[in-house]
């Protein structure tokens, strides 16, 4: 290689490493990737992490609790659009470059709904068990130390439509989701119930990173680093009270504006910074818990003498691609008949209805085959399957006739017949 040429290629690995040192979401310069042998500095991190969360940068808090904003919700028909276009543009702050992660007391202020659908989860996890067909390991922890239920959302939805309406029809759901996300959101959701005497996870970032490689994540260039936060928001609901001794999640605030996280965070420093630094708030049965899913944090060990049980709710944008298969088909066959009762009921698309066809159906209508699923007059885009459930309940169409307008809408998009 010529000098001149060596000369240029050292310059842009020193300006490499000083921008990824510098841990900031602007500073993607101009080097493409991030270089595992030239990982951000623990000073970096102990930089962006040393913030503190002032009380007036959130006016709409409650309060702030180890740097974490604290929300009580009003009763949703108290407020009005100017006030929830406000709280959205506070938690969407918090999320981009505030400390990352938010709570909702009581985003399910009825219990009853609560421990019904706990009790919907415990059947299914009992099923499950005997059939054999359930694995107990999560992605960040070992085997036998929980309980899981991959894709909860759909089977909650098959085995209880009613408490799966009464649950999925919470408008503060929608709210928070679009204003990380926007509309055309995914919503899965992944029970865990977590035993005493389960140890804690391993400090990490969520998906779509999380579950690569460090070699993998090398290999993407720095904006899809950074790309990745604005795919996905991770939540958690609180179906029992979480004492701090139960291990409710350790979250390390501010940490996902370390734009090179993706590799740091499975660095033996800075999974120690994180064990000694992360702050955990104690949870009451009915709170939420939204974070950036590239907030560095761990669910912690039960030390506590009940179980722990969340449902963990992963939220894709539309742009995205969720990590689990949702089958609308069976949830509109489960669903339909109360669905549609709630729509007449609320005179039309109120927002309850409308968080629950986002829960259902997806939003996006592509991918798709344009040769037999074009957009029909101005439109540039074809029908998604939300299109297709505000048609029917809107038409007023009995289960039979929904589901063969769903039917024929998959056939169209199909790649092949």
């Amino acid at each position: 290689m010529p000098c001149h040429m060596m000369a240029q290629v050292k310059m842009a690995e020193e300006r490499s490493a000083d921008e990824s040192a510098a841990g900031t979401l602007p500073g993607l310069g101009q080097a493409r990737l991030f270089q595992l042998t030239k990982p951000p500095s623990i000073e970096a991190l102990q930089s962006v992490c040393s913030r503190k969360t002032r009380p007036e940068d959130y006016p709409l808090a409650e309060s702030i609790q180890d740097g974490i904003p604290i929300y009580r919700l009003a009763p949703y028909d108290t407020t009005n659009t100017e006030q929830r276009a406000a709280l959205q543009d506070e938690l969407y702050r918090v999320l981009l470059d505030g400390p990352g992660v938010f709570v909702t007391k009581a985003l399910f202020a009825d219990h009853d709904v609560v421990d019904r659908v706990s009790r919907v989860f415990d059947a299914i996890i009992a099923q499950e068990a005997q059939a054999k067909t359930r694995k107990n390991g999560d992605h960040f922890a070992g085997e036998g130390t929980n309980d899981r239920i991959w894709n909860a959302l759909e089977k909650h939805g098959v085995a209880d439509p009613a408490s799966f309406l009464e649950y999925y029809s919470n408008r503060y759901l929608g709210l928070i989701a679009n204003a990380w996300l926007g509309p055309g959101y995914r919503i899965t959701a992944q029970v865990n119930n977590v035993r005493p005497g389960a140890k804690a996870q391993v400090c990490h970032r969520d998906y779509h990173l999380g579950f690569m490689s460090a070699q993998q994540c090398a290999q993407l260039p720095r904006t899809i680093h950074v790309a990745s936060q604005f795919l996905t928001l991770q939540g958690a609901v609180a179906h029992m009270d979480m004492p701090a001794a139960s291990g409710p999640t350790r979250l390390l605030p501010y940490s996902q504006t370390l734009a090179a996280g993706y590799l740091a965070y499975r660095r033996p420093e800075f999974a120690d910074y994180f064990q000694r630094h992360h702050v955990a708030l104690p949870l009451e049965k009915g709170d939420g818990l939204f974070f950036n899913p590239a907030l560095f944090h761990a669910a912690g060990e039960n030390q506590a003498a009940a179980d722990r049980m969340a449902n963990l709710l992963q939220i894709s944008s539309a742009f995205g691609k969720p990590m689990e298969a949702v089958d609308t088909l069976p949830l509109v066959d489960s669903c339909w008949h109360r669905l549609l009762t709630l729509f007449k009921q609320r005179g039309g698309a109120s927002e309850e209805v409308g968080a629950l066809v986002a829960a259902m159906a997806e939003g996006y209508p592509f991918p798709t085959n344009l040769d037999r699923n074009a957009p029909t007059g101005d439109k540039m885009a074809p029908e998604s399957e939300q299109d297709v459930l505000w048609d029917c309940l809107r038409a007023g169409l009995v289960k039979e006739a929904a589901m063969e307008r769903l039917e024929s809408h998959r056939r169209r998009a199909a790649r092949h017949q």
